[in-house]
C-alpha cells in the first residue's frame, strides 16, 4: 500500500526543509533534533492529575524516573513506559505526551524510566536500569502508590525492545508478575540482514537509522545474538505477558516485531497485533501530526484498561477466606 497522506505531507515538508538524518548528525545535535521534533509532533500535551519528578535506585546510580498519576485514591494500577530513541537519544521528556494520554485514558499510574543512554552505557545498561525500577516500583507499590498486582510495562522502538527483554527477567526472576506488554514497533532482532532496496529514504527512519543505532548501542557486535539484545532470539517465549504489538507498514522493523508477535502466539501468550497502513516508524509518538498516532495510543489504553481490569475488592475486616465445607 501507499503511504498514507499525512505521511506524504509530512516527508514533504522534511524534504522541503532539508532536515537531516539523524544519523548525519552529531550525537549532541541528535538528542537536541529527536526531542525537537517529538514535541513538534506529539501535539498539546494533556493536562493530568500529578506530574512528579524523582529518582529510584539502579544500579549505575540513581534513576530519573518521572511519575504520571490520573485522579482517583489508592494504589492504582500502574505502567512503566520505556522511551524510544535508540537506545542513544532520549529523556523522560521524550515521552511525556505519550504518558499523559496512557495515563488519562486508560487510566493509570504511568512510571517513565530515565536509563542510561549508548554509547557512553552500552548494552546491557539500559535493559539493566528498566528491570531495576520494576523491581524497585513492584517492592515500593505502597510509597508510589502502585497496585502491586496490576503492574505492566511498554515501549516504544528502543522502548519497545526493552519492554520485551524486561518481561524475559522478570520471568526469570519469578516476577513481579505482569498484566501486559505493549510493544510498538520494536527492535526484535539485532542482527544485519538483508533490507529492501527502496529502504533509503533520508527524510524517513530507514535501514541506516537502524544501522546507527544498533552500532551505539551494542558495542560487541557478538551481543546482537544475545537474548535480552534481541529477545526474538529468546529460546523460550512461554509464560510471559499478554502482548499488543503494534508496526508500521512502512518500517523496516515492521517484519521482526511481527515475527515477534507470531512466536509469542506460538508460546501460548495471548498476543494481539495491529498493522497501522500508510504508516511509518515514529508514528506512534506523533498524534499532532498523524491521525492514527492518537488512534494507536487510544488502542493501547484500551487494552491496558481491559488487561488491569477492575481494582481488587478488599476483604471484610477479620474474613479469613472462603471455606469449601
Amino acid at each position: 500500500m501507499a503511504l498514507d497522506p499525512q505521511v506524504v505531507a509530512y516527508r514533504a515538508a522534511r524534504a522541503a526543509a532539508g532536515t537531516l538524518p539523524l544519523y548525519r548528525q552529531t550525537l549532541a545535535e541528535a538528542r537536541a533534533a529527536d526531542l525537537a521534533a517529538i514535541r513538534a509532533g506529539g501535539g498539546d500535551p494533556e493536562p493530568v492529575h500529578e506530574v512528579r519528578d524523582t529518582h529510584v535506585p539502579g544500579p549505575g546510580g540513581p534513576l530519573p524516573v518521572r511519575v504520571h498519576r490520573p485522579a482517583g485514591d489508592g494504589p492504582l494500577p500502574t505502567l512503566l513506559y520505556f522511551f524510544g530513541g535508540g537506545w542513544t537519544l532520549g529523556s523522560v521528556e521524550t515521552a511525556d505526551g505519550i504518558c499523559r494520554r496512557l495515563a488519562n485514558a486508560t487510566p493509570c499510574q504511568v512510571v517513565t524510566v530515565g536509563y542510561r543512554l549508548a554509547p557512553e552505557h552500552p548494552f546491557p545498561a539500559a535493559v539493566q536500569d528498566c528491570h531495576a525500577a520494576l523491581r524497585w516500583v513492584a517492592a515500593h507499590a505502597d510509597e508510589v502508590g502502585a497496585d502491586p498486582d496490576r503492574l505492566a510495562v511498554a515501549g516504544d522502538s528502543a522502548g519497545g525492545n526493552l519492554a520485551a527483554a524486561v518481561t524475559l527477567l522478570a520471568r526469570a526472576d519469578g516476577g513481579p508478575r505482569l498484566a501486559a506488554q505493549v510493544l510498538v514497533y520494536p527492535n526484535t532482532d539485532q542482527r544485519p540482514g538483508p533490507a529492501p532496496a527502496d529502504d533509503e529514504d533520508p527524510a524517513l527512519f530507514n535501514r541506516h537509522s537502524v544501522a546507527w543505532y544498533r552500532a551505539h548501542y551494542l558495542a560487541d557486535a557478538g551481543d546482537a545474538a544475545h537474548p535480552l539484545a534481541s529477545p526474538l532470539l529468546a529460546e523460550d517465549l512461554s509464560g510471559l505477558p499478554p502482548a499488543l504489538v503494534i508496526t508500521a507498514e512502512h518500517d523496516p522493523l515492521r517484519d521482526e516485531g511481527e515475527r515477534y508477535a507470531d512466536r509469542l502466539r506460538d508460546a501460548g501468550v495471548p498476543t494481539a497485533l495491529t498493522r497501522y497502513p500508510g504508516m511509518i516508524h515514529g508514528f506512534f509518538a506523533m498524534p499532532g501530526v498523524f491521525d492514527a498516532g492518537r488512534r494507536a495510543q487510544e488502542q493501547v489504553a484500551a487494552f491496558l484498561h481491559d488487561r488491569f481490569g477492575p481494582a481488587p475488592v478488599p476483604s471484610p475486616a477479620g474474613a479469613t477466606g472462603a471455606s469449601d465445607g
